[in-house]
């Protein structure tokens, strides 16, 4: 069926087609929709969930861990601060291997204050243990939620969904949304870890661990999400398969003759598009790749794909402020660092606070890019667009 949403309630009607026994959550702009239109599904008896309204996104996080541990399938939404304060809760969630789906709906970080996109808060959350999905449009965000639920619950990790601000949450789309069984047979009955309520198993969650048991914990988290990407990728297949709209962790654009690409997160995907397109019929082989999963980051992908390239322009919505360059740039140095040659990959940051990026702007970054490859040389420093 075709409708037309807002990103906000494609994600809301995405989290009323699962049916969660909790949500919990505290409003915040601009992810404050999803939840507000959420409860009014409560209300009206459309959903067998418990809605939790607490005093603070901390505590949004908190009843969400403590639903989940005790066997319920949970799901919740915030942005910006409100994914701040839940910092301390993420760990907690992750470190209990906990399958809550969270939308996040990707807002700066004050000061100054600013309601308006980029990634500072999702990104912050980088090493929080949970699975990080950043999606081009309302229907992947749509479907991305979907998609959560069941990688959560298979590989048993939180999992963020997040879309930008005001640029998908509040702008109107065409979606393609599912039936309500169709949703309920992808994701199946849920079948928790283990439940706090179980009184014939019973288990301590959350114990003090001292030196001598506490690094093994944290080994075997790391390892929970080391072995996530098989399972991620049966999910999108899984998808693809029985709906039709298929979505992969790395996705190129046009680079099969590409001389140089651009790496790119969230709806700016849609925008380089237009500006390879633009680009190439100027005749000029440039191409894009549009990265959906963050965390776990598909290094081995990111190296077989960006490794045949002179440059990797990395645009990013971010800025670290300490770091030498923005955090997706470290992430994709990182992953090249032993290919000999390697690429060059320069740092561009962008669209802070909501700053508009135009296609002409990233033409500008390709003809940058294709200057560095003929020199082979790059900028010291992060180049910053739109602001001088």
């Amino acid at each position: 069926m075709i409708v037309a949403k807002t990103g906000n309630e494609a994600m809301a009607y995405a989290m009323k087609q699962v049916n969660p026994d909790v949500v919990a959550a505290y409003p915040i702009t601009p992810s404050t929709e999803i939840v507000q239109i959420f409860s009014s599904y409560v209300a009206d008896g459309l959903v067998d969930t418990e809605y939790v309204a607490v005093e603070s996104e901390h505590s949004a996080m908190s009843a969400c861990i403590g639903a989940a541990a005790a066997g319920a399938r949970a799901m919740t939404a915030t942005a910006s601060q409100g994914l701040a304060l839940m910092h301390e809760m993420l760990f907690i969630a992750s470190g209990l291997r906990l399958p809550i789906v969270m939308c996040v709906v990707s807002r700066s970080l004050s000061s100054p204050l600013n309601i308006h996109c980029d990634h500072s808060d999702s990104v912050a959350s980088r090493d929080a243990g949970w699975i990080q999905i950043f999606c081009e449009s309302s229907q992947e965000g749509y479907d991305s939620v979907i998609q959560a639920v069941k990688i959560a619950e298979t590989i048993y990790l939180p999992v963020i969904v997040a879309i930008d601000g005001f640029i998908l949450s509040h702008c109107m789309d065409r979606i393609e949304v599912l039936k309500d069984t169709q949703v309920q047979n992808f994701i199946g009955k849920f079948k928790p870890n283990y439940s706090l309520l179980d009184v014939e198993n019973p288990i301590t969650v959350s114990p003090a661990c001292l030196p001598d048991s506490y690094f093994e914990h944290k080994r075997a988290q790391a390892q929970g999400m080391n072995e996530a990407l098989p399972v991620i990728e049966k999910v999108i297949a899984d998808f693809a398969k029985e709906f039709g709209r298929n979505y992969p962790v790395l996705e190129g654009y046009r680079i099969d003759d590409a001389e140089v690409v651009v790496m790119v997160m969230g709806s700016t995907v849609g925008t380089a598009r237009v500006a390879v397109d633009e680009m190439r019929r100027n005749g000029k082989k440039v191409g894009m790749v549009k990265l959906r999963v963050f965390r776990p980051l598909v290094h081995q992908r990111i190296k077989a794909i960006l490794g045949r390239f002179k440059v990797v322009g990395v645009l990013d919505r971010v800025e670290s402020v300490n770091s030498y360059v923005s955090p997706l740039t470290t992430e994709i140095r990182s992953a090249l660092y032993d290919l000999n040659p390697k690429p060059i990959v320069p740092s561009y940051v962008y669209g802070l606070g909501g700053r508009e990026i135009t296609p002409e702007d990233i033409m500008d970054v390709f003809d940058q890019l294709l200057t560095m490859k003929a020199k082979g040389k790059m900028p010291d420093e992060v180049t910053y667009i739109g602001v001088r």
